[in-house]
């Protein structure tokens, strides 16, 4: 696994994060040293997957990066008849994606799209997982985003939405904040790298708090929402249909 250094001699500017070549080299190991919860989501998915997947039907991962969450739905999946759908708007992260997800030796097979994810079709879903990517989207188009997807799955399906969020109490959030960068320093992430990461994913990476998730979720039609996991300011929500 590459290391992730991207930030240790490279300035940047506010506002410059992408999902780029350079960031899909060492995504692996960004993702584990900069998000508290990170596996146990992951590992978690694939036990979901095993309970809730419903035969004869699709399973998304939308904003699918490297396909984690893929491949961890994919030996999850006991089902019948199943197809999951990966979905990433970044190059870079498809092409290493679908090498990943044809060196996997599960069954169920897997389609691997390079789209925006708001031009991609959920039907007969039973399982949809958005790890960390609603927070890139512009506020004002996550409500139609959500609904959507609920529109496209079957009852009883699962939905898995993890986020980076903000509290409501600044305090607490100011705290939170700094035990995410102690995690970091732990991680063997240097106050530069903190500094620059915080200041390139400034106003592309927009948390909100788990009051406006929840609500978001149960307005689009999903019958029961909350959070299954926290650590720190990160969360992971799961939403029945």
């Amino acid at each position: 696994m590459a290391r992730d250094n991207i930030y240790k001699s490279t300035d940047v500017q506010a506002g410059t994060f992408e999902f780029n070549e350079a960031v899909a080299a060492v995504f692996p190991d960004m993702l584990q040293r900069s998000i508290p919860g990170y596996q146990q989501t992951i590992e978690a998915i694939g036990m979901l997957a095993r309970r809730h997947v419903q035969p004869a039907s699709h399973c998304y991962d939308l904003g699918c990066s490297l396909g984690a969450a893929t491949i961890a739905m994919r030996h999850g999946i006991e089902a019948q008849g199943c197809k999951i759908i990966a979905v990433d708007n970044a190059s870079a992260m498809v092409e290493r994606c679908r090498s990943i997800v044809a060196a996997d030796d599960a069954e169920t097979p897997v389609e691997v799209l390079l789209s925006d994810l708001q031009e991609v079709s959920i039907d007969n879903a039973s399982m949809v997982v958005m790890n960390y990517t609603l927070q890139f989207l512009p506020q004002e188009e996550r409500a139609a985003v959500i609904r959507r997807i609920a529109n496209g799955m079957r009852p009883g399906g699962v939905f898995v939405l993890s986020e980076k969020v903000i509290d409501e109490d600044a305090a607490l959030d100011e705290h939170l904040t700094g035990l995410h960068h102690d995690f970091k320093r732990q991680n063997a992430y240097s106050e530069l790298e903190i500094a620059r990461k915080r200041a390139a994913i400034d106003k592309v990476l927009v948390p909100e708090t788990v009051a406006s998730h929840v609500a978001r979720l149960k307005d689009a039609g999903f019958r029961h929402a909350g959070v299954w996991l926290r650590w720190f300011n990160f969360v992971s929500l799961l939403a029945i249909r």
